[in-house]
């Protein structure tokens, strides 16, 4: 049923300090700057190789600026929802309809540039009583795909790596991710050290890792953090120190292979994992 992990949403408050924090992370300004008038919130997007990160603030009146709103409000800024590419909407419908689910019609979505040009796609909103309390959208690009820019540069993010979900139910997600959504489940493994279940589904090389913690006294799962691959993380801490983003040292990550470093910087709204693979 479904492609890939279109894009994650980011709540923001400031659009202008997000996009300078998130360029300099990045090592690149964003490939997209506009507004959705319909919605009453304005958006910048970044591109990489696998998806993008549209970040995400009000601008006037409109359910797109209650949502932000309400999230900022209640979470403060951070990963408010993930977007997920179909093929074709219709069919997506009609496939949840034979499990049983009703999703409704798909809604048309325009975003303005800047620069005036325009972006189109089809939507359907899931509920969150399907989406574990998630915001989730499934999505299929009417126009051109906002596509990823090749760079040279070592020090720059690539791609992202994985989505990181706590969930108090991981059998649940089991059902939704792998059973509804058909997302492959990669991974499910206990984890002696803390006591919970780690799970990976794998969709397009891209990861959600899903970290199940029975304990929790919260019945709805929550967006969580990222991690995002680097072709050299040594040359990438060396940027972000002269950019004066605050980073942790470089360590062997608990994964074989591979070296990670974790961003301190208070600017940053979400927990965030670079990680180089060997």
């Amino acid at each position: 049923m479904l492609k890939s992990i279109d894009h994650l949403i980011l709540a923001v408050d400031d659009l202008s300090i997000s996009k300078n924090f998130y360029s300099d992370l990045f090592g690149f300004p964003p490939i997209w700057e506009g507004v959705h008038k319909g919605l009453g919130t304005k958006n910048a997007i970044f591109s990489f190789e696998n998806m993008y990160l549209e970040l995400l603030t009000k601008n006037g009146d409109g359910v797109g600026a209650t949502f932000v709103d309400n999230h900022i409000k209640l979470n403060g800024e951070g990963l408010a929802g993930i977007a997920l590419e179909v093929v074709d909407i219709n069919k997506a419908s009609l496939d949840f309809a034979e499990k049983g689910i009703e999703v409704g019609e798909y809604i048309n979505g325009e975003g303005l540039s800047s620069s005036k040009k325009i972006r189109t796609w089809k939507s359907l909103y899931l509920a969150k009583e399907l989406t574990r309390g998630i915001f989730t959208i499934l999505i299929e690009h009417s126009s051109e795909k906002i596509l990823y820019k090749h760079t040279e540069d070592s020090s720059h993010i690539k791609r992202l790596d994985h989505v990181v979900i706590n969930s108090n139910d991981p059998d649940g997600a089991i059902k939704l991710y792998r059973d509804i959504y058909g997302i492959r489940l990669a991974l499910d493994q206990f984890m002696k050290d803390w006591g919970g279940r780690m799970l990976f589904f794998r969709i397009n090389k891209t990861t959600i890792e899903l970290v199940g913690k029975p304990d929790s006294k919260n019945n709805k799962d929550k967006l969580w953090g990222f991690a995002w691959s680097v072709d050299n993380i040594e040359q990438t801490y060396n940027r972000l120190i002269k950019s004066g983003i605050e980073v942790s040292e470089v360590r062997s990550g608990r994964k074989a292979n591979t070296l990670v470093c974790s961003i301190e910087s208070k600017a940053s709204p979400v927990p965030t994992l670079l990680i180089q693979h060997f």
